[in-house]
């Protein structure tokens, strides 16, 4: 037993409240290393002759990543204390782990355990619930319909023509008014928009106001129609802030450039020295050295009222269902917990998405963000399943390691992405090949987490990094693959109408075969096996014995043999409902 790799501690990932009942606990171990894990817990107040009461309880092993296993065991103590240890099993050695080390026997004092001193259900993480059933589906609004021409601004270019970093092809919110019926027909249920207030540039990250919408898009009214049509069909509405910077034309900034030392906006941004800009060479703090986006003092009381003032002000004139924040993580923990407090002081459903593309478990503590835009889990699937870059086993250990990194409770409300207006088109990744595509979208729609779609995505838009990655939308039914669409549509409606497909279900790999990739998802009532061929050669492969009685899924046809056979990069999808004497509590 490798006593060094086997680690816990009772917060964070290792230990959390799930809801008001249930605490959750991880064990890391070395992976193999370990044959059996069992939970020791119980109340720290209940002794009996001079010992401490407990309970002991199997803990399964749920995952694994590289060079780990992860334990996972969930209780629900009845008084909500809980001390507790684990009884840790090898091949030549047993020991029992508390927080004050490792023991051959149980220790009699619940003073050596770890400790859970208290579930307050107000320390829960709790996103809203509606999240973990949504589809998202991202647009541009510059690129994805024109359903305005009189709004477009001057030396628009015609619908479809090859962009360029600073192109304007018209795109609108009446565009997006006119192919609501195209999005419901695709089955998402939730929109997020890039920044929609005034702006100098196309992608209008570069706010020049942040209480007026772009007239290039239409106005407040519109918006407002856009909104409550959404919410007519059931799709929430997801709206982009840009708080870590402003754009150039920012009234407070320009005053800054023209009056200097005497502007009374000086302290509204990082400024080094004066004059601010001298030349090329600028003199305060921007997004990426780029000086059309000063960065903003968000310590600064004034700037920190007026931002959070505009945060409530969208969702009370608009009735939005959320905020997507941009370069969330250059921004304070204390603004972002005070945006929190005011945001779901006025929508206490409302979804908070950090753009943060590294770990981010410091921000999801739950008085932060509810989720963040999962660029780790783009980053590994696309490497495997588009641009096949890695092999199996690594990319199921990054998968693992990815999981345990965050609580289940967060896994489920996660932003999962393939690609965005910030990264190449997802079908270019794949080389164009559509088969390869279609298993990073089975894999996208089936694991945990919110999937998103990036506008075009569904019918084969290509394109490489900006400005490729932001072509306008095609809208022409013999353009677009309309094969392709109906597979993304098919995927959407199998999550919509089986809960262990998407969030409802806990996740675990299976080795079925070297080169295939196999997974489950399970609840009480239901199981789902995927077998995934990302080769290009066929695989046999012998299904284990509870899969009789499934049917094929994608097919509706039963299963006649329990040896299959995947064709290169062809997929399988097994699926039953569980008798009443099947029935098995989840686990993540």
């Amino acid at each position: 037993m490798l006593k060094e790799a086997i680690y816990h501690r009772p917060k964070n990932n290792f230990a959390y409240a799930y809801d008001e009942k249930t605490i959750h606990l991880l064990l890391r171990s070395k992976k193999n290393d370990l044959d059996r894990v069992q939970l020791i817990y119980g109340d720290p107040y209940i002794w009996k002759e001079g010992a401490w009461q407990y309970t002991i309880k199997e803990m399964k092993r749920s995952g694994s990543d590289e060079l780990f296993d992860y334990w996972f065991a969930a209780v629900e103590p009845e008084f909500r204390r809980l001390r507790y240890g684990f009884q840790c099993q090898g091949q030549r050695e047993a020991a029992v782990y508390t927080e004050r080390g490792f023991f051959k026997d149980v220790p009699k004092d619940s003073g050596f355990f770890f400790a859970f001193p208290f579930l307050h259900a107000v320390d829960a993480f709790k996103p809203p619930g509606w999240v973990k059933d949504t589809v998202w589906y991202q647009i541009f609004p510059e690129r994805f319909a024109d359903g305005e021409p009189g709004l477009n601004p001057e030396g628009t270019k015609p619908w479809g023509a090859p962009p360029d970093r600073n192109s304007f092809f018209g795109g609108d919110f009446q565009g997006v008014l006119k192919h609501l019926d195209y999005l419901q027909e695709l089955g998402i249920n939730g929109i997020y928009f890039t920044p929609v207030f005034q702006a100098e540039t196309n992608h209008k990250y570069d706010t020049t106001n942040y209480l007026k919408i772009d007239p290039q898009f239409g106005d407040k009214e519109l918006l407002k129609h856009l909104v409550r049509e959404c919410h007519k069909r059931g799709i929430k509405v997801m709206l982009d802030a840009v708080f870590n910077h402003s754009g150039y034309c920012f009234g407070p900034f320009q005053d800054v450039l023209k009056n200097q030392e005497k502007s009374k906006y000086k302290n509204w941004f990082h400024i080094h020295r004066f004059p601010v800009q001298e030349g090329s060479v600028i003199h305060y703090d921007a997004f990426g050295f780029e000086k059309a986006m000063p960065k903003l003092n968000t310590e600064n009381p004034e700037v920190r009222e007026y931002l959070l003032q505009t945060a409530v002000y969208w969702i009370k004139e608009l009735n939005i269902d959320a905020w997507r924040l941009d370069v969330a993580n250059e921004v304070s923990h204390d603004f972002w917990r005070e945006f929190h407090r005011a945001v779901k002081s006025v929508k206490p459903d409302a979804y908070i998405l950090g753009e943060i593309w590294h770990d981010a478990l410091a921000w999801l503590q739950g008085d932060q963000f509810d989720a963040v835009m999962n660029y780790r889990l783009a980053d590994t699937v696309v490497d495997f399943w588009a641009k096949n870059r890695t092999g199996t086993e690594q990319f199921k250990n990054e998968i693992g390691h990815l999981l345990y990194s965050y609580p289940l409770s967060v896994n489920e409300v996660a932003f999962n992405l393939l690609g965005s207006h910030d990264t190449p088109r997802i079908l270019t990744a794949a080389n164009e090949d559509r088969e390869r595509l279609k298993l990073t979208f089975l894999f996208h729609f089936s694991f945990p987490g919110a999937p998103c779609i990036y506008y075009g995505d569904e019918i084969g838009l290509t394109g490489g990094a900006d400005p490729d990655c932001r072509k306008c939308m095609i809208w022409n039914k013999g353009e677009q693959d309309r094969e392709l669409f109906q597979f993304v549509q098919k995927l959407i409606a199998l999550r919509k109408t089986i809960p262990a497909f998407r969030n409802k279900g806990d996740f675990e790999f299976i080795d079925l075969h070297a080169d295939a990739v196999s997974y489950s998802r399970k609840n009480e009532k239901e199981n789902l096996l995927f077998i995934l061929n990302p080769t290009e050669k066929p695989v046999e492969i012998t299904l284990p014995d509870e899969c009789s009685g499934m049917a094929n899924l994608w097919t509706d046809k039963a299963l006649e043999a329990m040896t299959v056979t995947i064709s290169g990069k062809g997929f399988l999808i097994l699926y039953k409902q569980k008798s009443k004497q099947q029935t098995e509590k989840p686990y993540p």
